[in-house]
């Protein structure tokens, strides 16, 4: 029997806890062909849950202007808003990588610009990385950020803070452009990026880009063939009152609040709450 023992690789999503996740994890992820989730988390309580659930990624996306602060998109959220968002996730969470979204308008206008602001998120919230949105216009910023030592996760397709620009919420990649996302792919990888995010994009081009890049693809209405899967976690849950046709709800938690408060207010309104085992004596 040999001395030596070969250490088997820990499975990304449910391992072990110890030390965080690192996108040296996400690659080996990809080497072996494992699949795994990914989530968004804005604040300490979801991201323990997530954590402890074995979640190894949690995003703290811009997608909070809707989900946590009310707007109809993206745009109108800041970094000051994203912040305390992500040290608190970071707070909650033990394992996973939290990866900090950058907000419209604090990264586009030039690389300096999106070196402070993932810095901003690196020092200040204690982010572990960073995700913008675009292809070949933000090289210049990946490949700054990459070269200071800030791991980036990119995003293609439809890209939420170009809403207004690409005319709606619509599929990207079809006839043309999808060669051009397939080149905007390629390009980020040759930059630095570890991970493309491939929004509402036809599957078989999602399953081409897979297959074409050596870091994984995190597919979000882009069908099975990419190496990972996220959704907002108020989707997931059941929260959403018109979720988008990609999203599954894996939960009715909107009824179960819902029926929970009704329960509280009628005990409460008939004098039935709190009893004598919730009052002090």
């Amino acid at each position: 029997m040999s001395s030596s023992v070969t250490s088997r690789p820990t499975s990304l999503y449910g391992g072990q806890a110890g030390r965080r996740v690192t996108v040296r994890d996400i690659a080996a992820a990809k080497e072996r062909g494992e699949r795994w989730p990914m989530v968004t988390a804005y604040d300490a309580m979801t991201a323990r849950i997530f954590d402890e659930a074995g979640i190894p990624v949690l995003l703290v996306g811009d997608s909070a202007a809707m989900v946590v602060y009310g707007y109809d998109s993206t745009l109108p959220v800041s970094v000051d808003d994203l912040m305390p968002l992500t040290a608190a996730v970071v707070r909650g969470s033990s394992r996973a990588l939290v990866v900090a979204d950058l907000p419209f308008g604090s990264y586009q206008a030039s690389p300096q610009q999106a070196l402070e602001t993932a810095t901003r998120f690196m020092k200040e919230a204690g982010a572990h990385a960073v995700k913008l949105e675009g292809g070949r216009r933000v090289l210049p910023q990946v490949e700054t950020l990459v070269s200071a030592g800030i791991p980036v996760m990119a995003h293609l397709g439809l890209t939420p803070q170009s809403v207004n620009a690409l005319g709606g919420y619509r599929v990207q990649g079809r006839g043309q452009s999808g060669d051009e996302l397939m080149a905007d792919a390629k390009d980020l990888e040759y930059a630095g990026a570890f991970s493309v995010v491939l929004e509402c994009v036809p599957a078989d081009l999602a399953e081409r880009v897979t297959s074409s890049l050596s870091i994984p693809t995190i597919g979000i209405g882009a069908g099975p063939g990419t190496d990972a899967q996220v959704l907002v976690w108020q989707d997931l849950m059941g929260l959403t009152a018109t979720p988008a046709k990609f999203v599954k709800k894996y939960s009715d938690l909107a009824g179960e609040m819902n029926r929970a408060v009704r329960a509280f207010a009628d005990e409460v309104t008939a004098g039935a709450f709190p009893a004598a085992e919730h009052s002090y004596r």
